[in-house]
């Protein structure tokens, strides 16, 4: 059974180990035209264009496998590197991020031949780039390479649209111990409020479904 098995992203100071423990495992099971195994890149932090970089200029016989996003322990990191007393891994502001994973899809992208995608992202213009790109490099929506993911309960509105237009979506569905789930679900809400706008779209979405459903 082929299944893709994509791994979290931890803090900076464990990340290097997982970098490595994932790496391997893609050399041992991306082989073929499709990725099984994805590592997880925070573009908040500023150094990840160059690991990208170093990755695909050293590829070789398997194909790499992403999943992009902004990243959700900015105020920890910051604090550790300034407690610790070395420079941030942390891009200095939300314009920095937005920007650093932008140019990111566009680098995976213009060497898409070797590399699967998986877009997790509640930030339509994010997404909207995504399907630009896919277009310029003539891919089908229904492409295994480009996959599309939102969490369960955010980013309906991505999801579905992106779905009802053939391509690939899915839906983050955490499960486990609530002790473990309750801050995870918190940095994800606050990762997504701090897309300009989003959650008040969201909530302005969900009312003129209410009303549509009810009427």
């Amino acid at each position: 059974m082929k299944v893709k098995i994509l791994v979290d992203a931890e803090e900076y100071e464990v990340q290097n180990a997982i970098d490595e423990l994932v790496l391997k495992m893609m050399k041992k099971y991306n082989r073929g035209n499709e990725a099984y195994i994805y590592n997880t890149v925070q573009l908040y932090r500023w150094d990840r264009i160059n690991y990208l970089k170093k990755l695909i200029r050293d590829r070789g016989d398997f194909r790499l496998g992403f999943k992009l996003v902004r990243g959700a322990y900015m105020e920890k990191e910051r604090q550790l590197a300034k407690e610790n007393d070395y420079q941030s891994p942390i891009c200095k502001s939300k314009h920095e991020t937005d920007n650093n994973f932008n140019k990111a899809l566009r680098f995976l992208f213009s060497n898409i031949k070797g590399v699967d995608i998986f877009v997790a992202s509640h930030n339509e213009e994010s997404n909207y780039l995504v399907l630009e790109m896919m277009d310029k490099y003539s891919l089908k929506n229904d492409s295994n390479n480009i996959w599309f993911c939102q969490l369960y309960g955010m980013g309906d509105n991505i999801t579905f649209n992106l779905s009802k237009k053939g391509y690939n979506v899915a839906k983050i569905l955490p499960f486990g111990p609530v002790k473990n789930l309750i801050p995870y679900l918190v940095r994800r809400a606050q990762e997504n409020s701090s897309v300009g706008g989003q959650t008040n779209r969201e909530l302005k979405y969900l009312k003129k479904e209410l009303i549509r459903r009810n009427s």
